[in-house]
C-alpha cells in the first residue's frame, strides 16, 4: 500500500498550530511504519525540502519536493495525484486537492468559523467554510482532534459519526518536566521578563479572547496584591486593533514577547507563576497541554475542547466573565500549595497524550481507508467530489 501525505504545512521557519500537528503527527508516522514491519510506503508531498534531521532517516518513505509558485495544492498536488496517485492520501493540515484519491483523509482541527464567525476577517470566513466544506465532501474519512470538534461536524454539518474519528494529539519536542533554573531565567533575559509572571501563549487575535484576559489581569491586580506581570507569547494575528488598544492602555503591568520558538517554550512556562488561556473556542488547546507537561499551573477557558485536554489538571473558568477570570488570577497568584497541587496533577494529565499513539491510530485510519473499510463517498480522482 501506498499513502500519500501533504507534508506542506509540516516544513514551516516559524510553526505554529497547525503546522506543529503536522510535522509531529508525520515524524511519528515516519517512525511507527519503520517499525511496523507492514507492506507500507510513505510519500510525503512538500513545497521544499526539510533541512537536517527535521525528519528521521528511514528507507521505508520518500519525499517528493514539488516547488510552485502558487495553488500549489490545487494545481501542482493535483497534477501529482493525476500522474502517480497513492492508495490513500493523507491531508493534515491544509486542504484535501481538486483532485484526489478515493481513499483521501482529513484533519479537522476545529470548526471556530462556525460557532464565533465574527472573530474573523470576511475572506478569511469565505475560505474556511469552502476548506472545511470540500474536506467534508470529499474525504472518505475525517479525524479530529477532539470529541468537542467531532460533535460540531456532526451537529453543525450533518457528517455521520462513524466518518469521524478523534485522535488526540500529543507534546511536540522539547516540552517535558521543568528545566533547571538557571536555564529558564537564561531564556527569560532574553525576553526582557523580570520577575514573576502570568502566561498567555497563543496567537494575538479576537477568537483567543487576549482582549478580556487583558482587562481581567488589570482588575486582578488592582484586587489584590499581585507582583506578577502578564507575559503575552505569541503573534499578531487578525483583527488585532482591540488588542493593540488595551495592550497600549495596560503599559508596563504587560510584556509583549513576540513569537518564541519551540525550544524557548519550555523554559518559559517553567518560569510562569500561572498559565491562562481564556480562548472562546479551541480545536484541541496545544498550549494548555505543553504548560501541564512543562510544571506551569493551568487556568483554561471551560470551552469547546479545553476540559477534555486539562481533565483534572487545571482550573476551568467562563471566557466570558472577566470579573469570574480576575478573581482566578488573584487567587491562584496568591496560593502557592494550591498551584503545587495544580503542578502535579498537570504532568499527571499530560502523559495521557502522546505522538506515538496519535500515530497509532492514525495510521490505522489510513489503513482501513486503503483497504476499503472506511464510509467511502462515490467519487475517485477527479475534480468536483
Amino acid at each position: 500500500m501506498r499513502i500519500g501525505i501533504d507534508a506542506s504545512r509540516a516544513i514551516s521557519p516559524q510553526p505554529t498550530g497547525v503546522e506543529n500537528y503536522s510535522l509531529q503527527l508525520i515524524r511519528r508516522l515516519v517512525t511507527l511504519n519503520a517499525q511496523s514491519g507492514a507492506d507500507r510506503e510513505l510519500v510525503l508531498y512538500a513545497r521544499d525540502r526539510p533541512g537536517p534531521g527535521v525528519l528521521p532517516d528511514s528507507p521505508r518513505w520518500r519525499l517528493k519536493v514539488m516547488r510552485f509558485p502558487r495553488l500549489w495544492t490545487h494545481v501542482r498536488l493535483s497534477w501529482e495525484m493525476m500522474r502517480d496517485r497513492p492508495d490513500v492520501l493523507f491531508v493534515p493540515g491544509h486542504v484535501i486537492p481538486v483532485v484526489h484519491p478515493a481513499g483521501s483523509v482529513a484533519t479537522i482541527h476545529d470548526l471556530g468559523h462556525l460557532r464565533y464567525p465574527e472573530a474573523y476577517p470576511r475572506s478569511m470566513l469565505k475560505y474556511l467554510a469552502w476548506a472545511t466544506d470540500h474536506n467534508v465532501r470529499c474525504a472518505a474519512h475525517l479525524l479530529a482532534d477532539s470529541q468537542a470538534t467531532k460533535q460540531d461536524l456532526v451537529n453543525h454539518l450533518g457528517v455521520a459519526p462513524e466518518r469521524v474519528t478523534v485522535v488526540y494529539p500529543g507534546l511536540r519536542d522539547p516540552c517535558g518536566p521543568p528545566q533547571d533554573r538557571a536555564a529558564v531565567d537564561r531564556v527569560l533575559a532574553e525576553y526582557g521578563i523580570e520577575g514573576p509572571y502570568v502566561l498567555y501563549v497563543g496567537t494575538l487575535q479576537p477568537r483567543k479572547n487576549v482582549e478580556r484576559l487583558i482587562e481581567a489581569f488589570a482588575k486582578a491586580r488592582k484586587a489584590g496584591r499581585l507582583r506578577e506581570r502578564l507575559v503575552l507569547a505569541g503573534r499578531i494575528g487578525w483583527l488585532p486593533d482591540g488588542i493593540l488598544r488595551r495592550l497600549s492602555a495596560a503599559g508596563e503591568e504587560v510584556t509583549l514577547a513576540g513569537y518564541v520558538p519551540d525550544d524557548h517554550l519550555p523554559a518559559l512556562y517553567a518560569g510562569a507563576t500561572l498559565f491562562v488561556l481564556p480562548s472562546l473556542f479551541e480545536g484541541f488547546g496545544m498550549p494548555v497541554l505543553e504548560a501541564m507537561a512543562c510544571g506551569a499551573p493551568v487556568l483554561a477557558a471551560d470551552s469547546s475542547s479545553l476540559p477534555e485536554v486539562v481533565g483534572e489538571g487545571g482550573v476551568l473558568f467562563d471566557p466570558l466573565d472577566a470579573d469570574a477570570l480576575a478573581e482566578a488570577i488573584r487567587w491562584l497568584c496568591e496560593h502557592e500549595a494550591f498551584r503545587e497541587e495544580l503542578r502535579q496533577q498537570g504532568f499527571k494529565q499530560a502523559r495521557k497524550f502522546t505522538w506515538e499513539d496519535a500515530a497509532r491510530r492514525t495510521l490505522e485510519v489510513l489503513d482501513r481507508v486503503g483497504r476499503g473499510q472506511a464510509a467511502v463517498p462515490d467519487h475517485d480522482a477527479h475534480s468536483g467530489c
